[in-house]
């Protein structure tokens, strides 16, 4: 876990909610190894009201460019802060934090379910798995076709299948309804969004003998377990999901319960 400054290199607005921002050491200095399901602590800069840090998924790790990028989400005054930033202002993070996504070690059918801004580990365990040789498969959901993100950077990580609550982008429904899961047998399923999207995951997965690991997204306020915000109620009791988790294997979790 380290404290550092990072220079913002850019920052893309992708829809009306949603940042992609770029960012690197301030100092130049080599970045510590990361791992998919990790995140940071932003502290929000110029800002009277907000003291706690944000967490934010690490969405890729640029190594050619030494570069972090940060999928933002709006959702109140401290991420707006976050997002109206500009490329040269300066963040200060934690990082990395967490637990990460159990990597594959032997070959197989892998799933990756996103559901809006909880897209945003799931590129980067892309990139991981790619590196290792190994063929992943996306499902993505969204209200509709722009809150489907990112989508030139899933593509040259493996074959995109999408669902949008409207019928604008791929199969209209919910992400478990999609029939690529009835239509192929997958020997593990990775996935992270809204909780009741990830419940239903879940217990899809239970009901087909097949492994998952959720990455949650509890409030986080200070990503090494002192404030207690981010319990998670586990089979062996209450947890910290930022020291425990983010990711759990969803054998360890009360929802199949």
């Amino acid at each position: 876990m380290k404290v550092r400054d990072f220079t913002i290199c850019s920052n893309t607005r992708l829809n009306d909610r949603n940042h992609l921002i770029k960012v690197t050491p301030v100092d130049n200095s080599p970045l510590p190894e990361m791992f998919p399901g990790q995140f940071v602590q932003i502290l929000v800069p110029n800002s009277p009201h907000v003291f706690l840090r944000r967490p934010i998924s690490i969405n890729f790790v640029d190594e050619k460019q030494h570069e972090i990028w940060l999928l933002v989400q709006r959702v109140g005054e401290g991420t707006d802060k976050i997002a109206t930033l500009s490329a040269g202002d300066t963040l200060n993070m934690i990082f990395p934090l967490g637990n990460s996504f159990t990597l594959p070690t032997t070959k197989g059918s892998f799933l990756l379910i996103g559901g809006g801004v909880g897209t945003a580990p799931l590129l980067f365990l892309g990139k991981r798995m790619r590196e290792k040789g190994f063929e992943p498969e996306f499902l993505l959901g969204g209200r509709s076709e722009k809150d489907i993100l990112q989508r030139d950077d899933f593509e040259p990580l493996g074959t995109l299948y999408y669902t949008t609550e409207d019928g604008s982008l791929g199969e209209k429904g919910f992400v478990t309804q999609h029939p690529i899961l009835q239509q192929k047998k997958y020997d593990f399923i990775y996935t992270c969004g809204p909780k009741p999207m990830m419940v239903a995951v879940a217990r899809l997965a239970q009901e087909c003998g097949i492994g998952c690991e959720a990455s949650l997204e509890n409030l986080m306020a200070c990503g090494f377990g002192a404030c207690l915000c981010c319990i998670e109620k586990t089979v062996k009791g209450n947890v910290c999901a930022c020291t425990e988790g983010p990711v759990f294997n969803i054998k360890e979790l009360t929802w199949l319960n």
